[in-house]
């Protein structure tokens, strides 16, 4: 369909699915999106629709995690996977530059930034949101030029949520579940009776293009209405609510609350939550040497503020105990964020959640902290 401009809104019949997936192929991107993989739900290459979870959706409880088969064929019929979108434009581990010898001198040398163009289809509005948070981080004191040089090639398809998670809590921290912004297309998946189609919004020029010469018509007002019907009806049905009022300093002003003790008793320092994370960024750098002292490569990967290692100075940890880097990170997620980068640090999409092996919850836990604050215990908590 030409002459498509943005914020159209059009229909896109099922059966054309794969000739919208060649459209982004032919414009030279490499898609990225949800398959299943060892039966979890995670991001990888996308070459052909069957690649996609057709007809999977997925189960999630604190702790938990499942995938199992829907009574329809639908494409993004689950909510999120461990995997977030970071991994495509954070690596979990780089190399920064490489220093060569040269005569009595050094030369050093940055990795080069450029790569391929990447679509990542199936962005969820929690997704999106995480994705800007992130553009912060990376653009603070000094910006990220290989962070940004990936984030300029992407295209960004979001799909629409269907159904709420046990853990989700996007609608708690104005994330989604519908999204408003931030996209180049958006996805509206329609199964009713023997219909299957996609209502798609085109949210910039180069969406518009993607849909240039794929069968698209306009989208009839009765399929508007009821894409904004199921984002109303899946915010109602959110598994978790986050109580966001004043949660800056009333964290800040609890920092001996006797919770932050009770819920280190269960934390395993595993670090999974950060890792899951979608706009967690702690990272650290390693130098790796040749042995003949010509060259040497420093790369970064990504770490935690879990780990006992990461606040290590002299030989020493700043954070030795359970409870502070729980503390931590909780707190910081919820409040230092704010003063950082002017937003909270959490999208709501409940992967800390589901991923934490003894369930650990961050709603339940705020929560608690909320519900008696200004309570201290005797000896304070321990550092």
């Amino acid at each position: 369909m030409s002459g498509l401009s943005v914020g159209d809104r059009v229909l896109l019949e099922r059966a054309d699915f794969p000739k919208f997936l060649s459209s982004i192929q032919g414009m030279g991107y490499k898609v990225v999106g949800p398959t299943v993989r060892d039966n979890v739900i995670v991001l990888g290459d996308i070459k052909q629709e069957s690649d996609l979870p057709i007809g999977w959706t997925d189960k999630q409880a604190p702790g938990k995690y499942r995938i199992e088969k829907r009574k329809d064929a639908a494409l993004f019929g689950y909510n999120v996977g461990p995997h977030s979108w970071k991994k495509y434009l954070y690596l979990s581990r780089e190399r920064l530059w490489t220093l060569n010898k040269e005569g009595k001198s050094f030369k050093i040398t940055p990795e080069p930034t450029d790569g391929p163009k990447m679509a990542f289809l199936g962005m969820r509005a929690c997704e999106l949101a995480a994705v800007s948070i992130q553009d912060k981080v990376f653009d603070s004191a000094v910006a990220d030029a290989a962070y940004h040089a990936r984030r300029s090639r992407i295209l960004k398809i979001a799909v629409q949520c269907s159904q709420a998670g046990e853990t989700c809590f996007c609608a708690s921290m104005g994330t989604g579940p519908a999204v408003k912004g931030n996209h180049d297309l958006a996805l509206t998946e329609i199964l009713s009776g023997k219909r299957h189609s996609f209502v798609i919004e085109i949210g910039t020029p180069a969406g518009a293009a993607v849909l240039a010469k794929v069968p698209t018509r306009p989208a009839p007002p009765a399929d508007t209405k009821a894409v904004a019907d199921q984002a109303t009806e899946v915010s109602t049905k959110m598994g978790r609510k986050l109580d966001t009022n004043g949660i800056r300093e009333l964290l800040q002003s609890n920092l001996d609350h006797p919770r932050w003790e009770e819920v280190s008793k269960r934390c395993l320092l595993c670090a999974n939550c950060t890792m899951s994370c979608p706009t967690c960024f702690c990272s650290t750098t390693e130098e790796i040497p040749d042995l003949a002292g010509k060259t040497s490569e420093r790369w970064r990967r990504w770490d935690s503020c879990f780990n006992l290692q990461f606040t290590e100075l002299l030989g020493k940890s700043v954070r030795k105990s359970a409870v502070s880097r729980y503390r931590q990170w909780h707190t910081h997620k919820l409040a230092g964020w704010k003063d950082q980068f002017g937003t909270l640090g959490c999208v709501g999409c409940g992967r800390c959640i589901t991923w934490c092996p003894v369930g650990i919850d961050i709603t339940e836990e705020a929560a608690a902290i909320r519900a008696s604050p200004g309570k201290v215990q005797q000896s304070g908590v321990k550092t």
